[in-house]
């Protein structure tokens, strides 16, 4: 009895982690753009477009940084709008850029 009840656990774990996988993976797949008047995109100076990055505001930012070349952008590459580590539900442009910017490894 004890096997069965384990084995019965382990499929359960198993069967709610898939669940859990397939519902983060279509949240980022239909999540909304991330806006530059969102809060959290304000606090971080998200633009959308590189070019309109103030660098005078912004003295990290470093002309051909942008989320494409992120190490927090996530999703698959060949998209104009990526999920961002930093913006869970929301997607970045990858011409965009933000002051978390990390460059890629």
């Amino acid at each position: 009895m004890i096997q069965r009840n384990r084995r019965t656990f382990m499929f359960q774990v198993a069967a709610g982690g898939i669940a859990l996988a397939a519902s983060r993976a279509q949240a980022q797949a239909t999540g909304a753009k991330l806006e530059e008047s969102d809060p959290q995109a304000m606090a971080l100076g998200y633009k959308q477009d590189t070019t309109k990055v103030d660098a005078k505001k912004y003295p990290a930012f470093v002309p051909g940084s942008n989320c494409d070349n992120c190490l927090r952008l996530e999703g698959t590459p060949g998209s104009d709008y990526r999920p961002c580590s930093l913006f869970p539900g929301k997607l970045v442009s990858v011409r965009g850029w933000c002051s978390e910017w990390t460059p890629e490894i």
